[in-house]
């Protein structure tokens, strides 16, 4: 049995120009994403890019607390 709690964790991504702008109400929404990543190789926090459905665009999507 493998002790210690599981290496890869479940994250979600949020778009970093809709929470920006989110003051204004410019945009209807918040894109997220759901995704994993391995926590020994990658210990700090995660951003790609990837498509945001409110602003039209391909925007970065950094990770978020929950």
């Amino acid at each position: 049995m493998a002790k210690g709690g599981d290496v890869r964790v479940k994250i979600t991504l949020e778009c970093t120009s809709c929470t920006r702008d989110s003051v204004d109400k410019k945009y209807p929404g918040v894109s997220r994403y759901i995704t994993q990543k391995n926590r020994r190789n990658t210990p700090i926090r995660s951003e790609l890019k990837k498509f945001c459905p409110y602003c039209y665009k391909h925007t970065i999507h950094g990770e978020i607390k929950k």
